[in-house]
């Protein structure tokens, strides 16, 4: 597979600001990176983590690009406006949100607490709604700039092929996506009037902290690849090549879709022989 450096090099950002949620490892880090090698100074957004952030901004710098680390849990209404004021602060505007920080605590239906439901859901269906109420602020705010974008902002959830997919055992996280694609679908229509562009990613299985027991020995990986047409488990690259496209003009008449990055997890491969 070729480099993100290779992928990644039309400067097609420059004089963006960019913020991403949960950028401090796996999907987030790399399209933070990615965003940056592409001329967008970009916030680096952790919960816990602050070392590993920190490491994003420095690899961000090593290549002559631009970026801050600032804590907050989306879950938290006050954490989130702090953080969008350090970055206006900090940037002057933001261009791009990406909504990407998400968790996963799995259980048997019965023996789900209402602990672990509402904990899924407060990070990655209302973290998404807290970020992108203070983005959408700000783009209206600012409204489209001639000669620098076609639109006044753009926001991209990070969901899943889950949003589609049941998911046993898993049923608050699939619960979360599904609610992320109605959420992104409704911004679009009520936000397309002010020009501000909103878009999900749905990521199938990627190489990730969060599922490494998935994929982590041959005879994990193996089975996992059942469920891939494409017969290799994704890379963060993928999805992160996907997001520079989508936060920029490139993709200007993308708008209120879900875009599938998944190797053809969405296409029943157990019908492939006839089911």
């Amino acid at each position: 597979m070729p480099d993100a450096s290779q992928l990644l090099c039309a400067n097609r950002l420059k004089g963006y600001s960019a913020l991403v949620t949960g950028a401090s490892s796996g999907i987030g880090r790399a399209i933070a990176i990615a965003l940056a090698e592409e001329g967008a100074q970009v916030v680096i957004n952790y919960v816990g983590h602050e070392t590993s952030a920190q490491e994003v901004v420095q690899e961000i710098e090593s290549k002559k690009g631009k970026a801050i680390a600032i804590q907050a849990d989306v879950s938290k209404e006050k954490d989130v406006q702090t953080m969008f004021r350090k970055t206006l602060a900090t940037y002057g505007t933001i261009d791009i949100l990406v909504n990407n920080a998400g968790i996963q605590q799995d259980a048997a239906f019965p023996d789900m607490t209402l602990s672990q439901w509402q904990k899924v859901l407060d990070v990655n269906l209302t973290g998404g709604f807290l970020c992108a109420r203070e983005a959408a602020k700000e783009f209206i705010r600012r409204g489209v700039v001639e000669d620098r974008a076609l639109s006044a902002g753009k926001i991209i959830f990070i969901s899943s092929v889950h949003e589609i997919i049941p998911w046993a055992t898993h049923c608050n996280y699939a619960a979360s996506k599904g609610g992320i694609m109605l959420l992104m679908k409704s911004l679009a229509q009520e936000l397309a009037q002010y020009k501000i562009r909103v878009n999900s990613i749905a990521p199938g299985a990627i190489k990730t902290p969060i599922n490494r027991k998935a994929w982590e020995t041959k005879a994990e990986e193996e089975m996992l690849l059942r469920l891939i047409p494409w017969k290799r488990v994704g890379d963060p690259r993928d999805i992160a090549t996907v997001a520079v496209w989508l936060g920029s003009d490139e993709s200007d008449y993308v708008h209120g879709t879900t875009i599938f990055v998944d190797g053809g997890m969405t296409l029943y491969p157990g019908f492939t022989t006839g089911g």
